[in-house]
């Protein structure tokens, strides 16, 4: 049915040929007609820039026509929240016109309404700086990481091979590799896809033990260290819960499980591959902590560390206790944000379980600087990060690096058409179908993923000008505020409070903090 107005074309042109020696003009105009229409439709197939074109000819032109028509109408094909949920329409746009270096100025000041309820904005300097670069990085690596890694402030996050097509993992590692940052890979493991490419990975390790497990499910050393010493994999992140559905684990169904995918994840062809909600290689704190160690041991020094989304606080105050016990201590920690994608969920966890980045984000930076820990972990951040503000946001409640996923899918081409489901995506970015993927130009959509990268960061570098610092790490809570109500405004450092260096410790901490730190055990995770 996709290419039936181009067939209908085709088809018509072919007929009116045929009747031009008998009905003269009458047969004529119509021939003309499909001719101009089957040579649209065929320059649609051949054309590398438009996804929707290469897989719907002919058809997908009415939605680029409406969008040129009037702004309105454009605002609301283009650019609406199509959802359902708050993705800012204007932050879509602009991610497509980072993506393809397009003008990112608007007239006519700003769309948002400045004295409605959680407007947000950052103060500026009278004497702005001028900084002569903008790739920002960060060195992650503790004194027992003996390979660290020096990484962009921006990061592709977590999106496995399977969920995405072949084309959109090419595309996105390709980018990473031009563009100097690294692609996370999401627990589906490392596929050859990753490896052609040769941008920086970062491996996550989910409970599935995809691409180094035993044929039980188990966790396998030696196909871990097989995998993590090779040059190309820089991080290893063990995946505790994601953000759209944390302790949900996950099933991708028999009919899925190509030889290919089973391929790349160790499991069987045409069989239910399985994610359990929890991990088998640990079940306290404390087994969890040498686990890392065992990982920094088997991939030779390189940076461990893990991604939650922060569930009971008393679980996670536990997990630093066990840091404090045993010694060990995780590289990195990535805070992914309960307002985070995926391509499925059931419908109360994308909306009702799990907290929020920000909070999320600043009960962890609160909780390791309460513990004396701060200054030896790097943090991450995730969750719906798409814009050179929301980094400068999560910098100023601690992260010390972002990931983002939805900004990079823009610029692949998703349109958000919701199908990343039922493998019927019209762009080719979530679909293992063959046909549909080859929409997707790897050479094209590569250059795209690193334009959205780097025009991002230099908007990151324009608004610590405009602030008067020379680093985004410099960006603090009082350079930010939030209209709470009509007749308040507070800055982050009061939304957000923050804890004094080893109050955890000292008995200093407020009590909202203390109770729950002293109900908190490092041999047991508890609510």
């Amino acid at each position: 049915m996709r290419y039936a107005a181009l067939v209908i074309s085709v088809l018509g042109c072919l007929v009116f040929a045929l009747l031009i020696p008998s009905l003269g003009d009458f047969a004529t105009y119509p021939f003309l007609v499909f001719l101009i229409l089957a040579g649209i439709g065929i320059w649609d197939l051949i054309q590398r820039t438009h996804n929707l074109k290469r897989n719907y000819p002919l058809l997908a032109n009415f939605r680029y026509l409406l969008e040129k028509v009037r702004p309105e109408i454009r605002q609301y094909f283009l650019e609406s929240d199509l959802d359902g949920a708050p993705f800012n329409r204007n932050k879509r746009a602009l991610i497509y016109q980072r993506a393809k270096r397009q003008l990112e100025t608007r007239p006519f000041g700003t769309l948002q309404n400045v004295y409605g309820d959680d407007y947000e904005w950052i103060t500026h300097s009278i004497c702005p700086t001028h900084l002569h670069e903008w790739n920002f990085r960060i060195r992650i690596g503790g004194p027992h990481c003996l390979q660290p890694y020096q990484a962009s402030l921006l990061n592709i996050s977590a999106m496995s091979f399977g969920s995405l097509s072949a084309n959109a993992i090419r595309a996105l590692n390709r980018g990473a590799k031009e563009g100097g940052f690294a692609h996370d890979t999401g627990e589906g493991s490392i596929s050859p896809y990753h490896r052609e490419q040769g941008g920086d990975l970062i491996w996550e390790l989910g409970s599935g033990y995809f691409g180094c497990r035993n044929k039980d499910g188990t966790f396998s050393p030696e196909r871990f260290a097989e995998q993590a010493r090779t040059p190309q994999v820089k991080m290893i992140e063990i995946k505790l819960s994601q953000g759209a559905k944390p302790g949900h684990g996950g099933v991708l169904p028999g009919p899925k499980v190509t030889p290919e995918i089973a391929s790349t994840r160790g499991v069987p062809v045409g069989v239910d591959c399985v994610s359990p909600a929890g991990h088998s290689a640990f079940s306290t704190p404390g087994e969890m902590m040498h686990f890392i160690a065992r990982l920094r041991e088997l991939s030779e020094g390189k940076p461990v560390g893990f991604k939650l989304c922060i569930g009971h606080p008393s679980e996670f105050m536990g997990l630093c206790k066990a840091m404090l016990e045993t010694g060990i201590l995780p590289d990195f920690i990535v805070i992914d944000g309960s307002e985070g994608g995926t391509g499925a969920a059931p419908l109360e966890f994308t909306d009702h379980i799990g907290t929020p980045l920000r909070e999320g984000l600043t009960f962890a930076h609160n909780c390791l600087l309460g513990a004396g820990l701060r200054d030896k972990i790097k943090l991450g951040a995730s969750g719906r990060i798409a814009s050179a503000f929301d980094m400068a946001r999560v910098l100023a409640l601690g992260a010390d690096w972002c990931n983002a996923a939805r900004g990079f899918m823009f610029a692949l081409g998703c349109v958000q058409s919701l199908s990343c489901h039922n493998d019927k995506c019209p762009t080719g970015v979530a679909t293992q179908d063959p046909l549909r993927q080859l929409a997707l130009d790897v050479e094209d959509k590569s250059k795209r993923v690193h334009n959205f990268h780097d025009r991002t960061l230099m908007a990151l570098a324009e608004i610590v000008e405009a602030t008067g610092l020379s680093h985004p790490r410099e960006f603090h809570r009082d350079h930010f505020y939030r209209r709470v109500s009509p007749l308040e405004v507070k800055s982050f450092a009061d939304v957000y409070p923050e804890l004094s260096h080893g109050s955890l410790l000292n008995g200093s901490a407020p009590d909202e903090y203390k109770n729950k730190w002293a109900r908190s055990r490092a041999d047991r995770f508890m609510a």
